[in-house]
């Protein structure tokens, strides 16, 4: 396997791994992976509003088979929903396998989207690859932390 691909749910998973091949292994996150601590001080307003996340304990096998698939790849691409809240799964992956060291600084990371899941828009959105959307991210933690 070359490439781990992370899509939200398993159904997605399963499709878009036929259109993809053998050199992409496709798993799901099953939505969002971390979250707000629901205890007080998850949001910090006299520290520029820091925020503190934590595993979702529902996330907690997700998470595991992420951290084991992308210890076998070359890249990570991640092609969650094409809005604030898969912008902000696909960052919460990539910062979730840093914390847990499965995933260096250098490791090949990008973002794809897509808005219907057929094979030509699948394919269209892997041949354009960006970067994970920070305003989209920080609009989502802004509206999370409200």
């Amino acid at each position: 396997m070359s490439q781990l691909v992370i899509v939200e749910s398993p159904s997605k998973a399963k499709t878009i791994n036929n259109y993809l091949g053998r050199d992409y292994k496709v798993i799901a996150s099953f939505g969002h992976v971390r979250g707000l601590p629901s205890k007080q001080g998850s949001v910090v307003p006299e520290e520029d509003f820091a925020v503190t996340y934590e595993i979702h304990e529902d996330s907690t096998r997700h998470m595991k088979t992420i951290v084991d698939a992308v210890k076998n790849a070359d890249g990570l691409i991640l092609a969650t929903d094409p809005d604030r809240e898969g912008e902000a799964i696909s960052w919460h992956i990539v910062e979730a396998l840093k914390e847990k060291k499965a995933i260096k600084k250098d490791f090949p990371v990008k973002r794809v989207t897509f808005g219907e899941i057929t094979k030509r828009a699948v394919k269209e959105a892997f041949a354009q690859p960006r970067e994970i959307d920070m305003a989209l991210v920080q609009a989502q933690q802004a509206r999370q932390a409200l």
